[in-house]
């Protein structure tokens, strides 16, 4: 109905911007400077853009109050997933009899949360906190339980290493040791790349993936900032069209390696990224539950974790230097490149030199740092040697990394960042300040990592005590007529491509248990789907929102989604069969992937008689 009270007329709109303004018949409109309509009366509402030739159309009325609760309404799904799912999933407590209501009610509360983990409809760290409400809620676990299993001697492990870490940040010893790379292999393109790939690669392992990242990224535009020097000393013509295409492939290519390199950095340590850690905590509570010590410990990861990490950056560096800088054929040593590029890369060669140089000389808190980073990383791989030794023997069972990673961390705050010029001087007013001050740990200590991983161990703890890891194993004897290296090779394939859509600790804390479960009931070692699936969380490589090093680097500018998700697919696809042929090969042969111990057999047939009793 046409309401004459009130008309619109839209003017057409130049190339230039419009503005809007708003004439009132009654108060209450308000415009804001850009022409947004931020409130109405009943007013008439015209676009005005100074154009000689204006032409009004009338048009119908809008109903702005309408399109306003619209999007209201929209903006509330959220509270609607989070009041929907626990309504929607009830038939999986209704629809069962008695004797299975402890399993059914074990996975109604997993199954709530993994809605709300891929949704987000609440943080991440918030659904972590659902067991604790509704596991006693249920009756499956009391509160006491419950909350008892949310820290445990991982989240130790990670909080020493992040002090350590925090500490390397804060004095700048990764930016030092970024910049004396890139002075050592120079600025021609391949050696500058690999640089670039190697450094974030290396300093990934060992600090947040996100930190390694965003630091990495301002050298990179740093560099990039050379372009007087870049474009034709690639390309060697000057053709300005084609040199700087060149120039913007290149600018892709070291955004997305930083990206790529963080990523699987992350895999080859143990403290590397989170899922490593959720893999870690959960192997421990497997094992441990039979009477077994967890093979899994710092210096074992590396056995399987660092050669298969620097395998798959090697390759990624490779699918670079093919797709960006058009690569094919020839050599790869950087030592290659015509002199003459050499010498109009000097610009680059130079910056490089004067950012190294304006660092000055190593300072007393970097050494101090550097040194005591050195010593827990010996000290974590040393510890127990594969079981034929180290220094962990000298001492009672029971210490483990996180005894080590604790006392550095603690060490971080008690040493001095400056020393006195003169120790007898009395009355020296100087304060002294320590390496890491909390306030510091306060604004940079992910804590929702911690609420994730107790929402892991409350998980796997209510999976026992209710029956529901017997049942899945039940279910799980469907796939012994399958090869198990196939179903692994589906199963980390399913993991990856899920992980571009989801947190990749929260896709880890979700699978874990039943991952388990899974292995022991086809018989093998429980790691056999754990460890791949887990370090498979990490191959996030096609989407902006999978990572944050991906977001990082997407918001720099340079690259469009279609280029993250065509280099990233291909990273996808190879990387899988590299993992399954780790596990196949040398990861096999340390870690008997493919042998269950006796103890897990022995507590299958009795959870299986527990099941299936009246």
């Amino acid at each position: 109905m046409e309401n004459t009270d009130s008309t619109i007329m839209v003017k057409t709109i130049p190339t230039y911007r419009r503005q809007a303004s708003l004439i009132e018949q009654e108060e209450g409109g308000e415009v804001a400077e850009n022409g947004t309509l931020l409130s109405s009366g009943c007013g008439d509402i015209v676009f005005e853009d100074c154009h000689e030739n204006e032409k009004e159309y009338p048009v119908d009325r809008v109903d702005v109050n309408h399109t306003s609760m619209f999007k209201y309404l929209l903006s509330m799904w959220p509270l609607l997933v989070i009041i929907a799912t626990p309504l929607v999933c009830l038939p999986i407590v209704l629809a069962v009899d008695e004797k299975h209501q402890q399993p059914a009610r074990c996975a109604y509360v997993i199954v709530i949360m993994a809605v709300y983990w891929t949704t987000e409809a609440l943080p991440i760290a918030v659904t972590s906190l659902v067991p604790v409400v509704l596991l006693p809620a249920l009756g499956v676990m009391t509160t006491r339980e419950t909350s008892a299993v949310y820290f445990s001697d991982t989240s130790m492990l990670f909080m020493g290493g992040f002090f350590v870490a925090l500490a390397i940040e804060q004095w700048d010893v990764h930016k030092r040791i970024a910049l004396f790379v890139l002075k050592i292999v120079g600025a021609e393109p391949k050696c500058l790349l690999f640089g670039i790939c190697m450094v974030t690669w290396f300093l990934s392992m060992w600090i947040s993936n996100t930190a390694t990242t965003a630091m990495m990224m301002t050298i990179v535009q740093a560099l990039l900032q050379q372009s007087e020097a870049f474009p034709r000393a690639y390309t060697g013509t000057a053709d300005n069209g084609s040199a700087d295409a060149e120039f913007l492939r290149l600018s892709k290519a070291l955004s997305l390696t930083v990206a790529y390199s963080a990523n699987i950095g992350g895999i080859a340590s143990l403290t590397g990224t989170g899922p490593n850690l959720v893999l870690f905590a959960a192997a421990q509570k497997v094992f441990e539950d039979v009477g077994l010590e967890s093979p899994v410990t710092f210096s074992t990861w590396l056995v399987y974790g660092l050669p298969l990490s620097l395998l798959l950056v090697l390759v990624m560096l490779v699918w670079m230097v093919v797709v960006y800088l058009r690569y094919r054929g020839g050599c790869l040593c950087c030592c290659c490149a015509p002199e003459a590029n050499k010498k109009k890369l000097e610009k680059v060669n130079a910056m490089i030199r004067d950012e190294y140089n304006n660092l000055g000389p190593i300072t007393y808190p970097q050494g101090t740092v550097l040194t005591t980073f050195v010593l827990l990383v010996v000290l974590w791989i040393t510890r127990d040697l594969g079981g034929v030794g180290g220094w962990g023997m000298w001492f009672p069972p029971g210490l483990n990394d996180s005894t080590t990673s604790i006392l550095f961390g603690v060490l971080v705050f008690v040493l001095p960042s400056t020393l006195p010029d003169n120790f007898s001087t009395r009355g020296n007013s100087a304060k002294m300040t320590p390496l890491l001050t909390w306030g510091h740990v306060q604004d940079k200590m992910p804590w929702s990592l911690y609420l994730l991983l107790g929402g892991g161990y409350a998980i796997a703890r209510a999976s026992t005590v209710s029956g529901l890891s017997a049942w899945l194993g039940q279910q799980f004897l469907v796939f012994q007529a399958l090869n198990l290296w196939l179903v692994l090779l589906i199963v980390c394939y399913v993991v990856c491509f899920a992980t571009e859509f989801t947190s990749n600790a929260a896709i880890a804390t979700l699978i874990m248990p039943v991952l388990a479960q899974m292995s022991i009931s086809l018989q093998v070692n429980p790691l056999f789907f754990m460890y791949p699936a887990a370090i498979a969380t990490s191959f996030a490589f096609m989407l902006p929102v999978a990572t944050p090093p991906n977001a990082i680097v997407f918001a720099s500018g340079t690259l469009r989604v279609i280029d993250m998700v065509s280099s990233g697919l291909f990273l996808n696809i190879i990387c899988v069969p590299i993992l399954v042929f780790a596990t196949a090969t040398w990861g096999n042969a340390f870690f008997k992937f493919d042998q269950v111990p006796e103890e897990f057999l022995r507590n299958v047939t009795q959870a299986s008689t527990r099941l299936n009793s009246p």
